[in-house]
This record gives C-alpha cells, structure tokens and sequence, in this order.
C-alpha cells in the first residue's frame, strides 16, 4: 500500500494525536525529550507534554513529518534546524554538534525522534520518513542533515530505537562522523 510523508501543521494536530495515543508515546514523551531541559521534562506531565508540543505545532513551522498509509497516520519524525531541539545540542550528548556545524546554523538540520504505530512496524515507514525528510530539509534551504542513531538493538521494540536505526541512515545515504558513545555514531547528510 503506497504511503505519503507530509509535514506536520495544525491542522494535522488530529491524526498525530491519534498516533501518539493516550500515553504521548514514549511514556507521556510527546516528542518533548529534545525540547525540554530535564527540570521541566522531570516537572511536566503527559499534558504538560502534549501541550507544549501542541503550542509548538501552531506556532510552525513544521516540526516533524507524519507518515500516512490508507489515510492513518502511522508515522512521525521530528526533523528541523539544530536550533528547534536545543537539549539535542548539549555538549555531553552524543548528538552534540561538531564545530563545522553549529547549533545555531539555521541550514543545519537534525532528525532527532521517531514513533511508529506499533502494529506499522517493520514495514518500512522510518525508512519512507528520512526519505521525506531530505526532501523537507532539501526545500527549506537545510545544507546539512545530521541524525544520532542506535548501531544495534536486540530487539526492534526497543524504546532506544526512538532515534532512528543506523543502518536506515546508512541507506539513506548518511556517513559517520563522529562516535562519542559506542552505538549511537554522529551521521551526516550535506544536501
């Protein structure tokens, strides 16, 4: 069944809603882990989180794409400048920018989340998502694309796989360069 990657606005508020379900996804996250400082991440709850996501997709742009197959969202990505996800930024992650690609380069971009409806995985929709991702960042003027993936997990399940899979990366054409924390490799894509 043939899938299409869209950018999340307001008026999409409904169907990610109903893919990040009653939790929030992630335990109550609401894609808020990378836009939060940990104070107010530890402080909020899961309506706290899914407020300020709603505030932030009304604001726009775009945050992130959703996935849709046969009408239902069934996918989501967050992707937008290094700047949009400030906590994916701090110097001890993994994720850090390097000094060729700072944070507050507007044409530096970041895939920093993913959530993919349970009964969707595997079919493929991270792969259909950082697909339409470059094109997103393509259009938007983004020059460079970087993500923080897992290398390995021993089980697709696994809630660490809400950053992506290398080997999706990989596909997509993305290179390491830099691994500060065996298993989660720095990769980059220049547009």
């Amino acid at each position: 069944m043939a899938v299409s990657v869209v950018p999340l606005t307001p008026e999409l508020w409904p169907a990610f809603e109903d893919l990040f379900g009653k939790q929030g996804a992630c335990y109550g996250c609401w894609c808020t882990h990378f836009r939060l400082p940990p104070a107010v991440r530890r402080d909020n709850n899961r309506q706290r989180n899914k407020d300020h996501m709603r505030a932030r997709v009304d604001a726009g742009p775009p945050p992130g794409l959703l996935l849709f197959e046969a009408g239902r969202a069934d996918g989501w990505m967050q992707i937008g400048p290094r700047g949009d996800v400030p906590e994916w930024n701090n110097r001890g992650r993994a994720s850090a920018p390097l000094e060729d690609a700072p944070a507050g380069d507007e044409g530096v971009w970041a895939i920093s989340c993913f959530f993919v409806r349970a009964g969707a995985r595997g079919c493929g929709h991270t792969h259909a998502l950082v697909g339409g991702g470059i094109a997103f960042a393509r259009a938007a003027g983004a020059r460079v694309l970087e993500a923080c993936p897992m290398t390995q997990s021993k089980d697709s399940r696994s809630i660490g796989l809400f950053v992506g899979s290398r080997r999706v990366f990989e596909k997509a054409g993305f290179v390491v360069v830099a691994e500060r924390k065996v298993g989660r490799p720095l990769m980059r894509l220049v547009l």
